[in-house]
């Protein structure tokens, strides 16, 4: 059976896991965060095309698949964007709603996954999005998972506080599944997640983090 998220509250908006002792998002702006690390960081909205998919680790409030959305919907991109977010322990409905509502834009395009949510469904299909969440230890998940990724948002909880999201076994099955010209990008720029990274198969690179982040990490698959 999944556990589900145990949370306190930073400043009373800001969700943070009392498992990992590790924010969700950033409390300077999730929002921005979620754009400059997960968005640019994958060259996206360029790169957007038809049947595009994104994989995350950690879908968490779902604040970076929704900030995707807006962005696929900006881009004027037909058809549906494709998400798989792989989550051990998924936060409720009203938590999520809370986060959130921080962010108004995107919590006027958050009804789909807060009903999902409420329901215990896994599956969201819109008429312009095809989301599954894959519930449990991702170091099981992901091997098993049949799919492959355009894009990797790489968001488990810091590597010093969730040790087990960053394996390089987990990296090289994040490999395995991307696509060619495939990328992945995380707020974490540690020696170790970049080595692994590049172990995987990925040309790696730091870029500039966000707000008191010096450096994030970007990837690329040859």
């Amino acid at each position: 059976m999944n556990q589900s998220a145990e949370l306190d509250w930073s400043e009373g908006a800001v969700p943070v896991s009392v498992r990992f002792a590790d924010s969700y998002y950033s409390g300077h702006d999730g929002l921005a965060e979620a754009r400059h690390v997960y968005l640019a960081g994958n060259g996206l909205p360029e790169r957007f095309a038809a049947g595009f998919r994104i994989a995350e680790l950690g879908m968490g409030t779902g604040l970076n698949l929704l900030a995707t959305l807006i962005a696929w919907r900006d881009a004027g991109i037909g058809g549906r964007l494709r998400y798989t977010g792989f989550e051990a322990f998924p936060m409720d409905a009203a938590s999520m709603a809370r986060a959130l509502d921080a962010f108004p834009e995107v919590r006027a395009a958050a009804d789909p996954l807060l009903d999902a949510a409420a329901r215990g469904a896994t599956r969201i299909l819109t008429h312009d999005l095809d989301a599954e969440i894959i519930l449990g230890d991702a170091r099981a998940t992901v091997p098993r998972w049949p799919g492959r990724a355009d894009a990797w948002f790489l968001d488990g909880f810091a590597p010093a506080r969730n040790p087990e999201m960053w394996e390089p076994a987990l990296l090289a099955a994040v490999g395995a599944r991307t696509a060619p010209g495939g990328t992945c990008a995380s707020f974490t720029a540690a020696g170790h997640v970049r080595r692994a990274l590049e172990g995987a198969g990925f040309a790696v690179s730091r870029a500039p983090g966000f707000a008191r982040k010096r450096h994030m990490t970007a990837g690329r698959m040859p």
